[in-house]
């Protein structure tokens, strides 16, 4: 796992340097870089050594000089695609590098490289020979890379913050995207806070060409629900064991590592999974096994994690996190964070990946899960919600929510009167955007209350509407999936668990993303993933011989934490920079009425506060001083 960056065109070392520097949490293990002045091209990787510690030293190249690559990620199928590539004549000089994979497999298959990749990946190949620049990212957005193009210059980075180290890049803020990060609760690709600086998005790989200045952005893969049309006899038995089975291949598959390596333990289902698998692969005692833990009750899943482990016999590791040092940890988290990022599971997850960091250097985890077989609660609601829009006239929708607001608020984990203010806010818009307005921070309407003016729904969740309304589907829960693996999973679950991991410089593997998990549960039919009111259906009946009915059927919690309450007993945190948002009076009030009970406001302020971060060039360097 590394930290990539370069650029074409006006710049220099310094910049180049500058850019690397910001990445070494990335890659603290060392540094390689790439000048031509010639042709102005400038290249860094920061290297975090996994595999082939002593001859994966990037920028990587072939035989005769014409083509490299800086790379960060992992290419869990290298040693299939090594022997094929040997096969083709094709001479390697590593021993094991998954990196040197890339530069062979570019010179077979071009541009087609990344339709042989199964891994998490960002990487940008310069080929001499064509004099051009090609990047990718793998199909889920696992890595990030960030880019930006204007009058000949063209810059790429694995972090927002190492790209604006270049000297050249101008940091005026998007206020669209500053819109949508509060209608989201995260910012979709390809938007970035930035004007003139864009994420290339999950499965899209980019060309530059250093001759004509010119790219060309391709889409070489997109998750899309594509049913069997005929379904087994027993398709619980059947499917539930090829279920089995490429789970199990996929955790092995993520096992391969030169360096120590664990497993994150929530006690879920996901979680719980895995470590089943890896033990097939791995004596148990040989798993190290870390999860975090709440004082408050309705939060805490540490009592699961721990029955998961010694039933399969892990080597366990297990904190918690309570609200004082959560506060602690805020102004060097949020300031490191790079991109805001409105989800407050942030705080455990880093806290997770540093003391995991303590014993391992690479963790295993159960992203994807949820997304892939319907796990959230969400999937709960959507029947209702459709009942409800047909039945109730829009008319009558302001009353219900206004007594919706007057349910005494409760600060227990997923509270009933929780579930019902989102479900009817939701309801409020068409079917299109129930998704985004459930999860986001604030509506449309507390949007143009914000910003002092008028803006819409279909402005705001744009990305989300298109999405929809290009599905090949017809039903609601596999336009739902589609919406939260394309945009949930990857600016929101993905890249929380990518900067706080790389915090520490601690690789993150999710076995439930790899390429046939994926193509076998897209294929497979809604009702055998939620299925009268049961979410995770197929897997649940998969996993039944192999783990307890409680751990399999158990409510879901989820990874939050008690924010609404912690908040009640916090200050309201002064202002450290001028955040381009126009009506403090109106956060003054959102603060005012959450502390005394009278709103709950958590996602909103919880958001407020990570934008301040960002924007506090003080605290930022503080930080990472």
């Amino acid at each position: 796992m590394c930290g990539i960056a370069g650029f074409v065109g006006n710049g220099g070392k310094s910049d180049l340097l500058a850019m690397g520097d910001a990445l070494i949490h990335r890659g603290p293990d060392g540094c390689g870089t790439y000048i031509d002045e010639s042709r102005r091209v400038f290249l860094i990787h920061r290297r975090l050594s996994i595999i082939d510690i002593r001859g994966g030293g990037q920028p990587m190249w072939n035989e005769d000089g014409s083509i490299c690559v800086v790379f960060n990620g992992e290419i869990y199928n290298h040693l299939d695609l090594r022997k094929t590539l040997v096969s083709k004549g094709h001479i390697f000089n590593s021993d094991h590098s998954d990196t040197e994979v890339l530069v062979h497999g570019y010179e077979e298959w071009g541009e087609n490289l990344p339709f042989h990749l199964n891994g998490m990946f960002a990487f940008a190949i310069y080929d001499k020979n064509h004099d051009r620049l090609f990047l990718a990212r793998d199909r889920f957005g696992k890595k990030p890379l960030y880019y930006t193009l204007s009058n000949g210059f063209f810059a790429f980075a694995s972090e927002l913050k190492a790209l604006l180290k270049h000297g050249g890049i101008e940091k005026t803020v998007d206020k669209k995207t500053l819109q949508k990060f509060f209608a989201y609760g995260f910012i979709p690709a390809p938007n970035s806070l930035y004007q003139n600086v864009k994420k290339l998005p999950g499965g899209y790989s980019l060309a530059y060409d250093l001759s004509s200045g010119k790219t060309i952005k391709n889409r070489y893969w997109q998750f899309k629900i594509e049913p069997h049309e005929r379904v087994p006899k027993n398709p619980e038995k059947v499917w539930g064991e090829e279920l089995r089975h490429l789970l199990s291949q996929a955790v092995k598959r993520r096992l391969i590592s030169d360096v120590p390596l664990g497993i994150f333990l929530s006690g879920g289902i996901d979680s719980s999974a895995v470590l089943l698998f890896a033990s097939q692969h791995i004596p148990p005692e040989r798993n190290k096994t870390f999860s975090i833990g709440f004082h408050e009750q309705s939060y805490d899943e540490s009592i699961y994690a721990r029955r998961v482990a010694n039933l399969i016999g892990s080597d366990h590791y297990e904190q918690i996190l309570d609200v004082e040092s959560a506060k602690e940890l805020i102004p060097d988290v949020l300031a490191r964070l790079d991109e805001p990022l409105g989800d407050s599971s942030i705080l455990p997850t880093y806290l997770l990946c540093k003391f995991a960091r303590e014993h391992v250097t690479v963790s295993l985890g159960g992203d994807g899960g949820d997304e892939l077989f319907a796990g959230y609660d969400t999937f709960k609601a959507l029947n209702i919600a459709k009942w409800y829009s047909r039945l109730v006239p829009q008319r009558l929708h302001r009353g219900f929510r206004s007594l919706a607001e007057m349910l005494p608020k409760s600060d227990k984990n997923m509270s009933l009167d929780l579930k019902i203010r989102r479900s009817l806010r939701g309801v409020s818009y068409p079917e299109s955007v129930w998704n985004p307005v459930w999860l986001g921070a604030l509506e449309p309407g507390e949007i143009e209350e914000l910003f002092n003016e008028p803006t819409s729904h279909e402005e705001l969740y744009e990305e989300a509407i298109h999405a929809w309304t290009s599905s090949t589907s017809d039903n609601v829960i596999d336009k739902t999936l589609e919406f939260y693996t394309r945009f949930y999973l990857q600016d929101d679950i993905l890249t929380k668990v990518d900067r706080a991991s790389m915090m520490v410089s601690l690789e993150v593997r999710a076995p439930f993303l790899d390429n046939d998990v994926v193509e076998f549960a897209r294929m497979i039919p809604h009702r055998f993933k939620y299925r009268n009111g049961e979410t995770k259906y197929l897997l649940k009946k998969s996993l039944e011989d192999y783990l307890p009915r409680d751990i399999l059927y158990r409510k879901k919690k989820g990874f939050g934490i008690p924010l609404a309450n912690w908040m009640r007993k916090w200050e309201q945190p002064r202002s450290f920079s001028d955040v381009p948002c126009p009506n403090p009076s109106w956060i003054n009030e959102k603060w005012s009425e959450h502390k005394d009970g009278r709103g709950d406001h958590r996602q909103f302020l919880w958001c407020w506060i990570a934008l301040q971060y960002h924007f506090s060039e003080s605290v930022a360097q503080q930080a990472s001083s």
